[in-house]
C-alpha cells in the first residue's frame, strides 16, 4: 500500500486565502505563501487551491499566486477553478502548478481531460467529481453535478469516472455534496464505489471532521488522499495528529518533514 496523502485544501479569490460558509460571509484569511508554509511546517503531502470566484479577469492574479507559493514552498500543489482551455491549465502549470484540476469544464468538453493529459502528462492532470444522491428513474443513484453542485448533469458518479480515466485524468477528487460540510465524516458508499471501479488514485473530499473519518476513508473506502479544509484551518485537528493515527492503525504515512526539507533553488 502506497503513503497515504493528507491534503489541505485552501479557497483563494483575489490572490487571497479566504474563509466563509457557503462561500458567503467571506474574509480575508492570509497570505497564501504564508499558509502554505504553515502547512508545509506541520507536514502537508500537498496542497489544493480553489480560485472561487473562477473569474477570467482574475487570472493574472492567479498566476502570480501560484508563482509565489512555488518559490517559496517544495510541496506539490494543485490548482482548480475556472480552468476552461489548455491554455488556463498552461500557464498555471507553467507558473508552478504541479497539477490542475477541472470540474464544469471537464463534463462541457470531455475532450479537455485528454488534451491536458496528453500535453502535460495524465499525472498533472485531476477531475473534480461532486455527486449527490439522487432519485433517478425509480432508483437511488449518485449523479455528477456542476457549477458548485447547482446543475445536475446525465453522468452518474462511477460512469463519469471511469470515461475520465479513460481519457487520461490521473486522479480524481470525489467531493459528496450530500457529507461536505457536515464534519460527519465521508461519503464511504460513493467513495468505495468511484474507487473500486478505477485504478487512479481516488482523493476523498467533503465531511472530514476527524482523524478517524480520515482512517474510515483510507480503510473502508480505500481512497488515496484524503482532504479537508475546516477542520485544517480552524485547527480542530492537526495534520500531524492524523498522521500519528493513521499510523498507530498500520496506514503507511508520509513523515512529517515539512519544516526540515531542504530549501531548493527553483
Amino acid at each position: 500500500m502506497l503513503a497515504v496523502r493528507i491534503i489541505p485544501c485552501l479557497d483563494v479569490a483575489g490572490g487571497r486565502v479566504v474563509k466563509g460558509v457557503n462561500f458567503l460571509g467571506l474574509r480575508d484569511a492570509g497570505d497564501p505563501v504564508e499558509v502554505a508554509r504553515r502547512y508545509e511546517n506541520e507536514g502537508a503531502d500537498e496542497l489544493v487551491f480553489l480560485d472561487i470566484h473562477a473569474s477570467h479577469e482574475g487570472r493574472g492574479i492567479l498566476e502570480e499566486m501560484v508563482a509565489r507559493v512555488a518559490e517559496e514552498c517544495h510541496m506539490p500543489f494543485t490548482v482548480g477553478g475556472g480552468i476552461k482551455c489548455l491554455d488556463d491549465a498552461k500557464r498555471l502549470i507553467q507558473a508552478g502548478a504541479e497539477k490542475v484540476s477541472i470540474n464544469s469544464a471537464a463534463v462541457k468538453n470531455p475532450e479537455l481531460v485528454a488534451e491536458i493529459s496528453r500535453r502535460f502528462g495524465s499525472c498533472a492532470t485531476v477531475v473534480n467529481i461532486d455527486p449527490k444522491r439522487v432519485q433517478r428513474n425509480g432508483r437511488e443513484t449518485w449523479v455528477v453535478h456542476i457549477h458548485g453542485g447547482r446543475l445536475a448533469t446525465e453522468w452518474e458518479a462511477v460512469s463519469w469516472a471511469r470515461e475520465v480515466e479513460r481519457l487520461g485524468a490521473g486522479e480524481i477528487i470525489l467531493t459528496s455534496m450530500d457529507a461536505d460540510g457536515t464534519k460527519n465524516g465521508y461519503d464511504i458508499p460513493v467513495t468505495k464505489a468511484v474507487a473500486e471501479a478505477v485504478g487512479i488514485p481516488v482523493v476523498a473530499s467533503g465531511g472530514a471532521g476527524s482523524a478517524a473519518h480520515m482512517l474510515e476513508a483510507v480503510r473502508e473506502a480505500h481512497a488515496s488522499a484524503v482532504l479537508a479544509a475546516g477542520i485544517f484551518h480552524y485547527r480542530e485537528v492537526g495534520i500531524g495528529e492524523v498522521k500519528a493515527y493513521l499510523r498507530s492503525h498500520g496506514i503507511p504515512v508520509r513523515p512529517e518533514a515539512g519544516a526540515s526539507r531542504p530549501k531548493q533553488n527553483h
